[in-house]
């Protein structure tokens, strides 16, 4: 259905056309008019089919943004999670003025979030620790609450989240609306559903949703990291993620593989945030082709063309393998997903034999071990951002100006709050950095380096 023919503002409709959302999703046209309704919902549908938008157009038509108190609560699983709601949230938000939507996760300055928390926010976005220790020193009050969306609702409980959870839900009103969206759900979740979800209505659309246009091939080898090699060398995709099932494997498996000139870094929960936000800007800007990563990183990255997955590792269950390779073949693309077993895991492998899924050796593969892998883009960092008004078009004028690239060597233009990322093609990343080095933007000297 169009937008236009559910109770939303005007205002809202308009956005939302800008943004691009010219009709419902199937999860958005069966949830939508319940969560507008007031009724407790337990959605299950596809990775990438909608889910934020469905809620969040759902809480943001309810907000009173002259009531200047916490009325939405959203608890994700990761910080990357919370980070891409929190940005869909606030682009969907265009629509009223004065919306006040706060992050809280782990990694980031406690302090740095107590001032924010003096000024109040209409919408909370967090993962179930930090929102917990900010109820507990008593910085936060969500006395007022008048919905909670609890957004990968099963990756919370897998990641032992329930005992936050009930901590959190004993600071809310039990009067209040709940969302639970999750990509599967089974009994644990609908056991919780009964117990902080009143008369709620599940909405199902996993099995009417077009399949991801995903090729999903599985290669017995003796050399996985050869085999990945020579996939890539094949496939030659643009990018890709390769998950493996430890922390320490995933970061050897980067080093490997940059020691054989394919440029690539991992992504685990050992690393500190400034360290993980680097390492996502390069991925999401091409400035590097593959992300090694842990099943940490599988819900929160929102990477839009994703050429290929690999699971280095025969993941941990059915619904695991779901999860990974619902990164590749969204909104219509086609995907790759490729999973390398040992003869140790044959008897794993064949638990994923369905008829449709390719069973193949090595032996098949053309590509070569000599294969090289070098991004497209260079990141260039900017010691300068929001606080220091610094907008995109800034930095873009800075680098086609003063510096004389032109407009098709400047990728994407990631902007925090102390901090800038542009990627540069690689070519240029050397004029690009002492240009800005040695010039300035808006008047004054900013310190640019190469990541």
């Amino acid at each position: 259905m169009n937008f236009s023919e559910l109770p939303l503002e005007p205002a809202m409709v308009e956005t939302l056309d800008a943004l691009g959302y010219k009709q419902t999703t199937l999860i958005q046209e069966e949830a939508l008019p319940l969560i507008l309704d007031g009724k407790d919902v337990i959605a299950e549908a596809k990775t990438g089919s909608g889910k934020t938008a469905a809620f969040g157009i759902g809480l943001l038509s309810k907000l009173d943004v002259k009531k200047f108190r916490v009325q939405s609560l959203v608890m994700c699983p990761t910080r990357e999670l919370a980070d891409q709601v929190a940005k869909e949230l606030r682009r969907i938000g265009r629509f009223k003025h004065n919306i006040k939507i706060l992050m809280l996760t782990g990694g980031e300055s406690f302090g740095k979030q107590l001032g924010s928390l003096a000024h109040q926010a209409h919408i909370i976005v967090g993962t179930p620790g930090r929102i917990l220790k900010h109820l507990n020193k008593e910085s936060l009050d969500l006395s007022n609450l008048d919905m909670l969306v609890l957004d990968e609702a099963d990756r919370m409980l897998d990641m032992g989240f329930i005992e936050e959870i009930d901590n959190v839900l004993a600071f809310i009103p039990e009067k209040r609306q709940t969302l639970l969206f999750s990509a599967t759900y089974d009994n644990a979740i609908r056991t919780i559903s009964k117990r902080i979800q009143t008369d709620a209505v599940s909405v199902k659309t996993t099995s009417t949703e077009l399949p991801n246009q995903i090729k999903e091939q599985f290669y017995a080898t003796q050399n996985k990291e050869e085999t990945l090699i020579k996939i890539l060398s094949e496939f030659k995709p643009d990018n890709v993620i390769v998950f493996t099932n430890t922390k320490i494997e995933s970061k050897e498996l980067a080093e490997s593989l940059q020691s054989k000139k394919i440029d690539a870094l991992a992504i685990h929960g050992d690393l500190e945030q400034y360290e993980r936000n680097d390492v996502l800007v390069q991925f999401a800007n091409k400035s590097t082709p593959i992300l090694v990563a842990t099943d940490v990183a599988a819900r929160g990255l929102d990477i839009k063309e994703l050429s290929m997955v690999v699971n280095y590792d025969i993941p941990h269950g059915n619904e695991t393998y779901t999860h990974r390779i619902g990164r590749t073949g969204r909104a219509g693309a086609d995907g790759i997903a490729i999973t390398l077993y040992g003869s140790f895991e044959s008897d794993k492998a064949d638990e994923y034999q369905n008829g449709s899924r390719e069973f193949l050796d090595e032996s098949c593969l053309k590509g070569s071990t000599n294969f090289e892998l070098k991004p497209q883009f260079v990141t260039l960092v900017i010691e300068g951002g929001k606080k220091d008004k610094l907008r995109a078009g800034d930095l873009l004028g800075a680098l086609t100006g003063d510096a004389g690239l032109d407009g098709s060597s400047i990728g994407k233009i990631d902007i925090y709050d102390r901090q800038a990322y542009v990627a540069i093609e690689t070519r240029f990343i050397e004029k690009a950095q002492k240009s800005l080095h040695d010039g300035k933007i808006k008047g004054k000297k900013f310190s640019a380096w190469i990541l």
